[in-house]
């Protein structure tokens, strides 16, 4: 049994020797195949990370994007709330007062306003 295990291994070892010259052994091109193969993953793989790296730099600058909208939206809304929250103080201020010449006022306004509006809409 040990001579046929020398025998395979002298074989291995010199099977790529012939006349005239050294051929690679079979072994050896599987090896370098191999190497191509993985050279070829490799830069696929480098493909795939730049892609992804430039996806997500792009995904970066659309959430920044929108966070600078939101941002002048929650201002905008801010300011909103003040100006109605201004005019909400008037109307109860105009409410509280007790002179019905006031109340009466307001009230034939909405009343002038609605006809107008309501004769607008109707022609």
């Amino acid at each position: 049994m040990n001579s046929r295990r020398d025998r395979n291994a002298r074989v291995a070892l010199f099977d790529g020797i012939e006349e005239g010259g050294i051929r690679a052994s079979s072994s050896y091109s599987s090896h370098e195949i191999d190497e191509q193969e993985n050279d070829r993953d490799v830069d696929g793989l480098q493909d795939r990370v730049n892609m992804l790296k430039r996806l997500s730099g792009d995904i970066h600058e659309e959430v920044e994007t929108h966070n600078r909208m939101l941002d002048r939206m929650g201002n905008d809304m801010d300011s909103s709330r003040g100006v109605l929250s201004g005019t909400m103080d008037k109307f109860k201020m105009v409410f509280e007062t007790k002179s019905s010449r006031r109340m009466f006022t307001l009230v034939a306004s909405f009343v002038v306003i609605f006809i107008v509006v309501y004769y607008l809409i109707s022609k």
